[in-house]
């Protein structure tokens, strides 16, 4: 065939690789020999971790693990220089699956949502019973995440010597929700050791307002933390910032606690309301025979929660649960105070 040419090798041009490195490939290494680990702390793209072995080191995360994130509490596993000495920095290769993940979004129009930590067994909310004035709806915000996120949950309640704990606590009863109050007098913390049972043996988040006593306690509860404590403004009522980041701390009688940054509002964006009742079992077997789409509010027709409770069969403590239940829901979208 006219102008038909024989083509070889030398003809082939080769374009360079202009970054200099090694091209891409989807086949990723083993890490045979990785370490586990669990993340204590995040600051600015640093890990700070504590291995099965017991050494505290440095990480950055693997390119190969791209942008999902690692949170305080993540169970993971590091190569690279694991000795923890000085200035040396290892690698996290690879994130284990969690078993819990609390987390909250910006608002409630918000559906991205936040992970605050992972692996966490209960959540601590921690309110002042006076100075500032304790919020319930921001409580009740707290515990839709955590029953969402199919933790416990428990209400410390500090400055008990300004108000009697049990009208607050009378609030909570009927969703099983313990309670613990403290006070402080001096420099002693009574209520602290009913604090320390109810943390024994599990990963406890604690979250509260600034202001509430949250530093204080865990510098009680872990002498050596050292976290920073603050006042509460008396124009304002509240307290502010003194804890900027979260970070895991182990207990001296076992067990971890979470230490958060205080908060002043905890969306819900992200939890679906037609899926919450799931977290109340006695609840959600009542609801299976709701209509479709039943948002289980007070002002759902046909809801088969109203007619549980008209034929008696709830009793007067199913209808307290039942009040409490459909006052969290509205709290989903409601104001966080």
């Amino acid at each position: 065939m006219a102008g038909r040419r024989d083509w070889s090798e030398s003809d082939v041009r080769v374009r360079p690789n202009p970054k200099g490195n090694r091209p891409r490939t989807k086949q990723r290494p083993e890490h045979g020999n990785a370490q586990a680990a669990l993340v204590l702390a995040v600051d600015r793209g640093r890990y700070h971790l504590l291995t099965d072995d017991g050494v505290r080191l440095v990480a950055m995360k693997a390119r190969e693990l791209g942008r999902s994130s690692i949170v305080v509490g993540d169970q993971v596993d590091v190569v690279g220089d694991t000795s923890g000495s000085k200035d040396t920095l290892a690698r996290v290769v690879r994130v284990h699956d969690r078993r819990t993940v609390l987390r909250r979004s910006a608002d409630d129009s918000d559906v991205i949502e936040r992970v605050i930590v992972a692996n966490a067994d209960q959540l601590v909310i921690v309110t002042a019973l006076a100075d500032p004035e304790p919020r319930p709806r921001m409580v009740d915000r707290c515990l839709v995440a955590a029953f969402d996120a199919r933790m416990d949950a428990l209400l410390c309640l500090t400055k008990a010597d300004l108000a009697d704990p049990e009208p607050f606590t009378q609030l909570y009863r009927t969703l099983d929700v313990a309670s613990v109050a403290t006070y402080r007098e001096g420099v002693t913390i009574h209520g602290l050791e009913a604090l320390r049972e109810q943390l024994a043996g599990k990963v406890s988040v604690l979250v509260g307002h600034s202001g509430v006593g949250k530093s204080t306690l865990v510098n009680a509860l872990v002498p050596d933390a050292d976290r920073a404590t603050g006042v509460v403004n008396t124009t304002t009522g509240r307290g502010r910032h003194t804890s900027s980041s979260a970070v895991a701390l182990e207990l001296p009688g076992g067990g971890w606690i979470i230490d958060t940054p205080g908060v002043r509002s905890f969306g819900l964006g992200h939890v679906d309301p037609a899926t919450f009742v799931d977290a109340f079992a006695d609840l959600a077997a009542v609801a299976q025979d709701c209509p479709r789409g039943c948002t289980h509010t007070a002002d759902a027709p046909d809801c088969a929660l109203d007619e549980w409770v008209a034929s008696g069969a709830a009793g007067a403590a199913g209808e307290a649960r039942l009040e409490s239940f459909r006052r969290l829901l509205t709290s989903r979208s409601g104001d966080s105070d």
